[in-house]
């Protein structure tokens, strides 16, 4: 059995349309390979997305390119599941 990493990753998306950003750039996030789930919440940030990867590096590709590539994300932060 392969070791996977798993995380939460925390996405903060545009102001301007808010709403339209958030449910946008959530359809295009549930798309990626890797995201098991994503919902949109209140607070701090609009969205929290559970990944699974191979490998480290695979996630910082997911995240990195993919996710931060959606028009509408503007930061991410990362709670890699340690224990």
């Amino acid at each position: 059995m392969k070791l996977m990493v798993t995380a939460f990753i925390l996405v903060k998306v545009g102001t301007s349309e808010h709403l339209n950003f958030a449910k946008s750039a959530k359809e295009d996030i549930s798309r990626i390979k890797g995201v098991k789930s994503v919902y949109g919440v209140f607070g701090r940030y609009d969205l929290v997305v559970q990944v699974e990867a191979t490998s480290l590096e695979e996630l910082s590709r997911m995240i990195m390119d993919k996710m931060r590539a959606i028009p509408g994300v503007l930061a991410t932060e990362s709670l890699i599941i340690g224990y």
